[in-house]
């Protein structure tokens, strides 16, 4: 019996896994074919980037939205809805006619498949306790991680944005039925909702952990997006590299990045969470630090610091979702809610703030700026977790 319930939340968790893996295809499936569609949309390069851009704000905005649903309502009850609302919105995606159309129609996917993040880390909360619930984080991350590597390559071997957004609804159709089937409700009882306001932010921002965590988040996603944005521009202006060998370049880093979040969850079983996401943040910081000085150096030595790049991100990326998990139980979701939406939000502004540092190849202060926000965020989150834990020991 205890067999088969174990793989009854194994189960459960690659269904989760294979969810947030979809939102990340999304993201990152259609970046090949954006020239194409801006010629058979017939509109500019401006407006196809906002097919992104939109989908990036969007998804920030419904993490908000989403958490306090989630503890309200319950887990399934919200992630089978807006499963549905993702393949219909798939599929507009695929018919548009314009480019108005397509931003419709992608705005309508990003609020749809932006419940899995929420969903996903708050379910993994409630199945699984202590280093399972690190080694499960980590293995969430792993699908979360594979986005970047396959994504790109899939959308450049399709070729056209219908077959792409086809493809994504008929996954979508399949994560529907295994919701269904397999997706039980895991709200706890005792778990009090409530609507969106500004006493979410104020409650995971008054609490030391999630206050460290918030800020940590932020400065590594904003360094991690001016990583995936700008790093095809350096490699092609400095080093004179086509797409295809671009692609390349990014294998190892997406690849170590996968395997970084498989091992992060796993050291969590040795070393306690909170000092173990400290470790891998320092290290990470170290990493970017010495891409700065080394990527100019030879194309080796930038192949090799982003490919730690990814390593070190990786292992920190899931300690932070199961921190936040154990420290807020009953409104768990809420707090994953506004932990994503802080962590979209670093994303979307990392390349704008990064736009207006990187020009003609120079990135120092571009990646200067990135690496000295992280490293504030590292010792004032770091301060907070370590005054948080010292105040729970003499408690």
């Amino acid at each position: 019996m205890k067999g088969d319930a174990s793989m009854k939340k194994m189960l459960i968790l690659y269904v989760l896994g294979l969810s947030s893996l979809l939102a990340s295809l999304s993201q990152t499936i259609i970046t090949p074919i954006l020239p194409n569609m801006m010629n058979q949309l017939n509109t500019t390069y401006f407006w196809i980037n906002m097919s992104i851009s939109i989908f990036m704000f969007i998804s920030a905005i419904m993490q908000i939205v989403y958490g306090p649903l989630v503890d309200n309502k319950g887990r399934r009850k919200i992630m089978f809805p807006t499963m549905i609302l993702f393949v219909i919105a798939s599929i507009g995606c695929a018919f548009s006619m314009n480019i108005s159309m397509l931003l419709l129609f992608r705005a309508l996917q990003a609020v749809g498949i932006a419940s899995t993040s929420v969903v996903a880390a708050t379910v993994i909360g409630d199945l699984f306790e202590g280093h399972e619930r690190g080694k499960a984080m980590g293995s969430y991350q792993m699908f979360l991680a594979l986005g970047p590597i396959i994504g790109p390559t899939l959308g450049g071997m399709i070729g056209g944005y219908v077959g792409v957004f086809i493809l994504l609804a008929a996954v979508g159709v399949a994560l529907v039925l295994a919701t269904a089937r397999f997706l039980p409700e895991t709200r706890p009882e005792g778990a009090v909702g409530q609507r969106f306001s500004i006493q979410n932010f104020t409650k995971i921002m008054g609490n030391r952990t999630g206050s460290a965590l918030l800020l940590i988040g932020f400065t590594q996603y904003f360094a991690f997006y001016n990583f995936l944005v700008f790093l095809p521009n350096i490699l092609s202006y400095d080093y004179g590299l086509g797409s295809k060998q671009i692609g390349l370049v990014f294998l190892p880093m997406s690849v170590l990045l996968m395997f970084g979040s498989f091992f992060g969850g796993r050291i969590q079983t040795k070393i306690d969470p909170r000092k173990s996401l400290i470790m891998a943040c320092l290290l990470n910081l170290i990493v970017i630090i010495g891409f700065i000085c080394l990527a100019s150096v030879s194309l080796t030595l930038l192949i090799l610091t982003t490919a730690l790049y990814g390593l070190t991100a990786g292992i920190s990326m899931p300690m932070q979702t199961t921190i936040l998990a154990e420290e807020f139980v009953l409104d768990r979701a809420t707090a994953v809610g506004v932990y994503n939406f802080i962590r979209f939000v670093g994303m979307a502004l990392g390349p704008v703030v990064g736009g207006l540092l990187y020009s003609d190849g120079s990135y120092g202060w571009l990646f200067g700026l990135s690496a000295l926000l992280f490293g504030i965020g590292i010792w004032i989150g770091g301060t907070k977790l370590k005054a948080n834990r010292q105040s729970a020991f003499q408690g």
